[in-house]
């Protein structure tokens, strides 16, 4: 019988109970345990951590030389007999950060560089250095490094032949020597320990291990060689240095968006995005490879099967955790799971999507968050999208598996694919969210938006599932009373009918539906569906006698607190007039496109004449949605319509946009000056807040805060005013967001340049 897993249960988006385990905090005894299990398996255990790792010296600091007879006697290095010394390493960590672009990493004392270009530091000796001395330098990371699996690289000064990475004497004052250092674009990325080592008369003499020596080892967007390389600087600065940003949410035609903190610079973030990889074991060799790298922290971002970082919870119960829609940005998530070593409670799709950003962004990897609109989620494995209804024309919810998300976010990943043909390098979709295994884990991609496009859906990794999400049909379907099913509606265009992301060096947006798709209806969009059915992926293809009745939803705008005003258009094609006989209902839905039992319904009878439209108007006011709508923010409008031969529908989804929240400066914005952020909120609305919370943050400007209230009444005003100091010069941000229990996704955010 298997053992039950403990821990409370979650609903994930797949309706399946995730059990929240405790991760095993690693360390090296839990390192060394897991290696004596690879015993029989290999000759040496796999090199799977790089944080974490035992004090003991990586070397002896006097290492013999052998020779095929034993010890090789070696003569003095320098004329006098004197023996060459390293007095201190200075890794030069500010004369660095400008080339290699990374003075934002103001929060660690070690030295941050790329890959891909040279870094210099100083080495100080007993005595300027002499042309027969022999010294190299020494980079190691992770435990038992070896030059066969790159995780040791030695840089020599002389004639003698090094390793991968390249070194050269930039100059010598007196007993400084500085060295140009220059490691190759396939370096492992992750935290490296530094020796220098002095070839003496009998040996290597090195010098003690020394934890302020270490640096970190970034892919390289600015190097042309890198697999990571982005072409120009506005997106470089966007995609991989810029530490905010917009997520979009909502529905088609009322588009919201939420900011988000990437905070990939801040405290403690570098070292959670390595012990990401550290708690999953990835074999410290592949850490230099972006698509493995991009594959494992798709999966390490959720819970559902590795004891990864998020936990999702797509349920109304977040009681043993933080709620999805409380979160400002990745910071506190990711040192919280660095921290504590467990899942972090609770998260959806954004924020999968905006902690694997930070992640991205952190190691150096261009990334960006994207929301598709009208996102298909089918359980079948298809192009087609099943909305089944009864023989009445109301909606068969019991016997609809599929749904439409109102949105659904993930990642792009900007990186070569040397795997594949040179035309599928560039933006690769990157999605965290659990839906599907993929090769035994909740992952998907690296997959090519250009492979998307085409239907060329043969190529790795997992072009079939985000193929579908964009390009599925809606299919509409009545049951008549013995159970069999009748297509009676297709809709082809919905679906991924809108792809947004966060426009570069911009607050505003930008559409990147093309990039995706070709145009309905064009000759290359037929091709491409073509193309997709050849590699499995069935459509509907049901023939279905051309309809000359067609139905339609429209919405004014509208906000929270607002009356909805709806117009039901019918349009007759026919050549004789019809009455049609319709039906609309009207729920609360949440974003997942799970839609609730309907909370108002309308029967009609509407007359139209010959080749004409006619419109019926409808008002739902906001104390009939209000009781209903609780947190979720959007209503689901379906209406059907037929004549004694014909039939027609259609579904609308509006999000209610929720009143604002404040946000405002003071004080001099200007480096370690005290400034005040002050956000403010008035509710407008005719009930009660309950269960508040005010979140607030920026990236170098405020570390996360966070402040509750039992209740806010209707048009009661709160306000807090925190004091902070600028850490770095430039654009900043500060987000805010004020969560409830029965009104979420009230955001804001401030703007300020920052002086040095």
């Amino acid at each position: 019988m298997n053992a039950k897993p403990s821990g409370p249960l979650v609903s994930s988006p797949l309706h399946h109970h995730i059990p929240i385990r405790a991760a095993k905090l690693l360390t090296p005894a839990t390192m060394k345990r897991a290696h004596l299990n690879m015993k029989g398996r290999f000759q040496r255990p796999v090199a799977t951590s790089n944080l974490h790792l035992d004090d003991e010296a990586d070397y002896r600091e006097f290492e013999p030389f052998e020779g095929e007879f034993g010890l090789i006697p070696r003569g003095p290095t320098n004329d006098d007999g004197s023996a060459l010394q390293v007095l201190t390493i200075d890794m030069q960590k500010e004369r660095n950060a400008g080339s290699h672009n990374t003075v934002d990493y103001i929060n660690t004392p070690l030295l941050v560089v790329r890959r891909g270009q040279e870094f210099s530091i100083d080495i100080t000796f007993n005595r300027p250095l002499a042309p027969q001395d022999d010294v190299q330098i020494e980079f190691l990371i992770g435990s038992d490094p070896t030059p066969q699996k790159r995780s040791l690289q030695i840089v020599t000064l002389g004639n003698r032949e090094g390793g991968t990475w390249k070194g050269q004497i930039l100059g010598v004052q007196g007993a400084v020597t500085t060295v140009g250092i220059t490691p190759d674009t396939q370096s492992i990325v992750g935290l490296y320990r530094t020796y220098v080592a002095i070839a003496t008369g009998g040996g290597m003499q090195r010098t003690q291990k020394d934890a302020t020596t270490n640096l970190y080892l970034l892919f390289n967007p600015w190097s042309p060689d890198d697999d990571v390389y982005y072409p120009d600087d506005a997106g470089r600065w966007e995609y991989v240095l810029n530490s905010s940003g917009h997520i979009y949410q909502g529905a088609v035609g009322s588009v919201s968006e939420r900011y988000w903190v990437y905070g990939q610079f801040d405290k403690g973030v570098l070292d959670a995005c390595i012990y990401i990889m550290d708690s999953c074991q990835m074999p410290i060799h592949d850490r230099g490879d972006i698509i493995k790298v991009a594959r494992k922290a798709s999966a390490m971002m959720n819970s559902q099967d590795d004891n990864g970082v998020l936990v999702g919870n797509w349920s109304e119960d977040f009681s043993l955790g933080t709620p999805p829609t409380a979160w400002t940005g990745s910071t506190k998530i990711l040192q919280d799971y660095f921290g504590q070593g467990t899942p972090v409670c609770f998260a959806q799709c954004w924020v999968f999507a905006g902690v694997l950003c930070s992640f991205m962004r952190s190691l150096g990897i261009p990334c960006r968050v994207i929301t598709n609109f009208n996102s298909a989620h089918d359980n079948t494995g298809n192009l087609k999208t099943e909305l089944i209804f009864k023989p009445d024309g109301t909606p068969d919810r019991r016997n609809t598996r599929d749904s439409i998300w109102n949105y659904h976010c993930w990642c792009e990943a900007y990186m070569r694919r040397p795997d594949l043909p040179p035309k599928y390098s560039g933006w690769q979709v990157v999605d965290a969210t659990p839906q599907e295994t993929s090769d035994g884990y909740f992952r998907c991609g690296p997959a090519p938006v250009i492979a998307l496009k085409d239907g060329d859906l043969n190529h790795q990794f997992d072009c079939r599932f985000a193929f579908a999400e964009v390009n599925s049909d809606i299919v509409y379907i009545k049951m008549d009373r013995y159970g069999n099913m009748n297509v009676f509606n297709t809709d082809k265009t919905s679906v991924g009918s809108q792809i947004l992301t966060k426009a570069v060096g911009t607050n505003g947006m930008e559409d990147i539906t093309h990039t995706y798709k070709y145009p309905e209806g064009s000759h290359e969009n037929n091709s491409t569906m073509s193309q997709a059915e050849q590699f499995g992926l069935e459509r509907d293809n049901s023939e279905m006698p051309e309809s000359k009745l067609s139905a339609s939803i429209t919405v004014d705008p509208c906000q929270l607190g607002d009356t909805v005003k709806v117009t039901v258009t019918f349009k007759n094609q026919n050549q004789v007039d019809k009455m049609v006989k319709a039906h609309l209902e009207v729920s609360a839905v949440f974003y997942t496109g799970v839609v609730l039992d309907e909370f108002k319904v309308e029967d009609f009878n509407i007359y139209t004449a010959a080749f004409q439209s006619n419109s019926a108007v409808f008002e739902v006011t906001p104390q009939e949605y209000m009781p209903h709508l609780g947190a979720k923010m959007s209503l689901h409008f379906v209406v059907t319509g037929k004549t004694e031969d014909e039939n027609a529908s259609d579904v609308k989804v509006i999000y209610l946009k929720p009143p604002p929240l404040i946000v405002q400066l003071s004080g001099t914005p200007q480096v370690n000056q005290q400034m005040f952020v002050t956000v403010y909120f008035k509710n407008p609305l005719n009930m009660a807040l309950y269960n508040a919370r005010l979140v607030m943050e920026g990236a170098a400007l405020l570390d996360h805060r966070e402040f509750k209230y039992s209740v806010i009444g209707p048009n009661m005003e709160i306000s807090q005013k925190v004091a902070f100091r600028p850490q770095k010069p430039g654009w900043r941000s500060i987000v805010a967001v004020l969560d409830c229990q029965n009104l979420t996704e009230v955001t804001g955010k401030v703007d300020v340049k920052i002086m040095p």
